[in-house]
């Protein structure tokens, strides 16, 4: 069988698929988009899984969120187990007016395919449909399926989930679709993610509005007082600086060029790069804090009044060998303790994340870099991901004998999270390519190397 053939004859069901599950608004918050979108995209993901072959269930987690469970043996006796992972809420779209396309209709341009969750993590489902659907019915390995409803939102879900039913999800390999490449056409693994931690930052200062020309001045502002806390978790060089919280990592993996990152993130070439080190070690190795939003009045519709009270929310990321438990307390008693002007600062922790390591020296790493040489005529790069998937880490103390790789469509011009979102088909094509190429060499490589 001709799988690269094949799976260029699949692409076109492909772009139509993930058409139908871009249209979902699949937002796993009631208060920004209603629970149905999300439960037709759990059905659809378990209908279409079904097709391939799986025997497919919902199951409810206990953050209320449903994941589509499944299995499918190939019916031989020593052949190992190959567990897929993917997720199909989305993050929400932010403002309509910055998408060039319809948020929530898949839409080409120059060659890209354009919808939110195209690339993160409805690009990675068709993924692994279009490399089932390639191979058929020759699959030498037992498969098994999670795909979660509630990954985006950070509630833990399917991390409390797992634990509790490892039985169900135990495998040899734990194919993770949910990160990318270094660039399209060039193929990785990624081996390292950050941590993060999820605050709100709450500043009390006055018990009500105040006349800004009556009281301004002697008595204190909420929002003044907001921003002075911030402004102390960054240094002069913009390097997030947390009390308690190391920050002179350096990342030990293949360097990232500050020129290539500035070209990722769409910077002008002579911008400047905040914190010190290289990017790798800024981005993988060391802390990063976000303020991810703020409440306060908006500039249109505000008087002249002091602000009793504002809150900000906060996103850090902190990297392997960081306890996400330890960095939680380490801000929350840092942000208190950069009060100003006897005002009462109160930080409540909305979620945390384990940051991962995984180990690459087992049969399917060798498997995947074999599978992703061939697919993409060149070796494949292993990378460091500054997201967070806390499930890896569930999954490795759960399945501490499995391989956890994480792969995916996912690459720096997918803007994945933010406006304009995209995936490049060929990613889709090659990375299925690389995952079928997989499936149908694990078991035998596997084999070799335990008998040898």
């Amino acid at each position: 069988m001709d799988l690269r053939k094949r799976v260029g004859e699949l692409m076109p069901r492909a772009r139509d698929e993930l058409a139908d599950l871009v249209a979902m608004r699949s937002v796993a918050d009631p208060r920004q988009f209603p629970p149905e979108e999300c439960r037709r995209a759990a059905t659809w993901v378990a209908d279409a899984f079904a097709e391939a072959g799986f025997d497919t269930h919902l199951a409810d987690t206990p953050d209320g969120s449903q994941a589509v469970l499944g299995s499918r043996p190939c019916g031989r006796e020593d052949a190992p187990t190959v567990l897929l992972y993917a997720h199909y809420d989305v993050q929400p779209p932010l403002a309509d007016d910055q998408w060039r396309t319809p948020p929530f209709r898949l839409t080409e341009v120059d060659g890209r395919w354009y919808g939110r969750g195209a690339a993160d993590c409805k690009g990675n489902i068709l993924m692994h449909l279009t490399a089932l659907r390639a191979l058929g019915d020759d699959v030498p390995v037992d498969l098994k399926l999670v795909v979660e409803g509630s990954e985006e939102q950070g509630t833990g879900g399917l991390e409390a989930f797992v634990p509790k039913h490892a039985e169900l999800l135990r495998a040899d390999a734990i194919l993770v679709g949910d990160t990318g490449n270094v660039a399209v056409g060039h193929p990785a693994v990624t081996v390292s993610l950050r941590g993060m931690v999820n605050v709100v930052v709450r500043v009390d200062a006055l018990p009500s509005e105040l006349h800004s020309g009556m009281f301004g001045g002697p008595a204190p502002d909420a929002l003044a007082a907001l921003v002075t806390v911030l402004a102390t978790l960054r240094d002069d060089d913009g390097a997030t600086t947390v009390h308690g919280l190391p920050g002179d990592g350096r990342w030990p993996g293949a360097p990232y060029p500050a020129a290539q990152f500035r070209a990722d993130a769409g910077l002008s070439p002579g911008a400047v790069l905040l914190g010190s080190g290289e990017v790798g070690d800024t981005l993988w190795a060391r802390p990063a804090v976000t303020v991810l939003g703020i409440d306060c009045p908006p500039v249109v519709g505000s008087t002249a009044a002091l602000v009793p009270r504002a809150r900000a929310r906060l996103n850090l990321r902190i990297p392997p060998g960081v306890d996400p438990y330890h960095a939680a307390c380490a801000l929350s008693e840092h942000l208190m303790a950069a009060a100003p002007w006897g005002v009462d600062v109160s930080v409540e922790v909305e979620a945390l994340g384990e940051p991962f390591r995984a180990a690459t020296g087992g049969p399917a790493h060798q498997a995947m870099g074999e599978a992703m040489q061939t697919a993409y005529g060149r070796p494949a790069s292993r990378l460091g991901q500054g997201g967070s998937i806390p499930l890896c880490t569930v999954f490795a103390e759960t399945y501490p004998d499995a391989e956890i790789l994480l792969i995916g469509v996912e690459e720096p011009q997918a803007r994945i999270h933010a406006p304009n979102e995209s995936v490049a088909p060929q990613e889709i094509a090659d990375m299925a390519l690389a995952e079928a190429l997989f499936l149908r060499g694990y078991g035998a490589l596997r084999k070799e190397r335990t008998e040898g």
